[in-house]
């Protein structure tokens, strides 16, 4: 399992292969890049600044990936989160799984993104043509996450 929390851009392609590396049991990988936007509720982005705790935001994600594997079969995880200032274009946010077959892969991936969107400890500024402002959690995103509460 790797889980990063840094300021660098990442490399889907390698980080893909090393999921894969040297390995005969995977059936499949599901990924998904996170990317800043130019607009957000009705206005322009100029850049966005992310903002965590280190060590707290690492066992967090941590936590997450634990649970993630406790609820299907996984051979590998990759979960990379940048921070600081990104401008429009930027990935932000990486999450790519391993596994034998794909309904997991696909279902553990999207339950990481779903976590990290509304529990993960992370803080986002906005900078737009009208000034800076902090991004608000949106209900989609709970309900996203909510569902897998679900029995």
């Amino acid at each position: 399992m790797k889980i990063l929390v840094q300021s660098e851009a990442f490399d889907l392609g390698a980080e893909v292969d090393a999921l894969r590396q040297g390995r005969t049991d995977v059936g499949a990988i599901a990924s998904f890049v996170g990317l800043a936007r130019d607009m957000n509720e009705g206005s322009g982005v100029q850049a966005m600044t992310l903002e965590h705790y280190p060590g707290m935001t690492e066992k967090a994600l941590a936590a997450l990936v634990a649970e993630a594997c406790g609820r299907w079969t996984l051979l590998d995880v990759t979960v990379i989160h940048r921070v600081g200032r990104l401008l429009p274009g930027d990935p932000i946010v990486l999450v790519a799984v391993a596994s034998q077959h794909r309904g997991e892969a696909f279902a553990a991936c999207e339950f990481i993104m779903d976590y990290l969107k509304t529990q993960a400890p992370f803080w986002k500024k906005e900078e737009t043509p009208q000034g800076e402002r902090w991004v608000e959690a949106r209900a989609s995103d709970d309900a996203a996450a909510a569902r897998w509460d679900q029995p």
